[in-house]
């Protein structure tokens, strides 16, 4: 298992560059929608229950192969040094999200106030609270794997999340949405989860145990799972084009909106970090959990968010337009954060 997942974890080309990638995307979209408007208009029209068909489609080739990673059987090993796992589940359930609501808000409604309209800074807060309420489900193995994490254990946790996000992720969005003073679409909401959690998890699962029984574990995790790695970022790449071929006019009258909404995150993510990572030094974890624990909660499932930012606000929203920014600062910031990580191994037992 270790030797499949350390295979499957490598930083790829498009890993190591999606910040590079996910601006040319944004420039390339952006350019579309000023130059030729028809092409975002004709998408348009291919639209059903406000959700985006083809931006559907795409978020789909983006979230199933995520789900294959996940071996829901590890969760028998769940009562193996549960300690790792708590501090899991409360940092990414009952701290982050709480956290990135007041800093969102802090920063959009006060900090920003003179540059962002208070329409605009809502539906900038209710992408923020999007993206702090999904915990990362898939690249975290990448971060675990550059820190030398505990792979078994990894996989724990983030089975664990997976399945806590069916039960805990609509209410909590619900919730600070409201807080905000947004309106809350619960059916819509409710649709995102069904659509882009509950059926690609259902469906990875179902492949997983179909092919395993067909062809074995070592094919499924060496052979058949790369063959779905260019999919995701593909289809994750598409859809930036998409949306802001949307955003076009909007982007080029506020560049600077980009900024102004990486403050905040790029803030919450070293913030998440470091509890989860001082707090496993304090329970004495070794450095192999402890890594992994607090890389998870700092970064963001934001394929999730982006899917329902889109489904619940609209491709056109601030709120799709929050949850790439999101997208934009990963790769750099949670680099940043492995190195963080593994220069200061020596302070966890060995």
């Amino acid at each position: 298992m270790e030797q499949a997942n350390t295979k499957n974890s490598d930083l790829g080309i498009f890993e190591k560059y999606l910040t590079l990638w996910v601006f040319l995307c944004m420039i390339t979209g952006v350019l579309i929608g000023i130059y030729f408007p028809q092409i975002p208009a004709f998408l348009q029209t291919f639209e059903y229950a406000n959700v985006s068909i083809p931006i559907a489609i795409l978020i789909w080739l983006m979230i199933y192969p995520m789900m294959l990673k996940i071996d829901f059987s590890s969760i028998k090993k769940v009562g193996e040094n549960p300690r790792g796992l708590v501090i899991t589940w409360v940092v990414n359930w009952l701290i982050k999200p709480f956290t990135m609501y007041v800093l969102a808000w802090f920063f959009f409604s006060v900090v920003f106030k003179k540059y962002i309209s208070p329409e605009l800074g809502k539906q900038y807060l209710a992408g923020a609270v999007l993206l702090g309420a999904a915990p990362c489900t898939a690249m975290v193995f990448v971060w675990s794997h550059l820190t030398k994490g505990n792979p078994a254990y990894t996989l724990v946790q983030v089975a664990t999340n997976d399945l806590i996000i069916l039960i805990a992720y609509v209410p909590i969005v619900g919730l600070l949405l409201g807080i905000g003073g947004m309106t809350i679409p619960w059916k819509t909401l409710f649709l995102s989860v069904l659509l882009f959690v509950v059926i690609p998890l259902l469906a990875g699962w179902g492949t997983r145990i179909y092919v395993t029984r067909r062809h074995g574990l070592t094919y499924f995790e060496n052979t058949f799972i790369p063959k779905f790695g260019s999919g995701t970022i593909l289809g994750l790449l598409l859809t930036l084009v998409i949306i802001f071929s949307f955003q076009g006019q909007t982007i080029v009258d506020n560049p600077f909106a980009i900024v102004l909404i990486a403050v905040p995150l790029i803030l919450q993510t070293f913030l998440i970090f470091f509890i989860a990572y001082f707090w496993s030094k304090a329970w004495a974890l070794p450095h192999d959990i402890a890594a992994p624990a607090a890389l998870i909660g700092a970064s963001n499932f934001f394929e999730l968010a982006v899917a329902v930012a889109i489904s619940v606000f609209g491709v056109q929203s601030g709120a799709a337009v929050a949850t790439i920014v999101g997208v934009l600062v990963e790769v750099p910031v949670m680099l940043t954060l492995v190195r963080i990580a593994k220069k200061t191994k020596n302070w966890f037992p060995r």
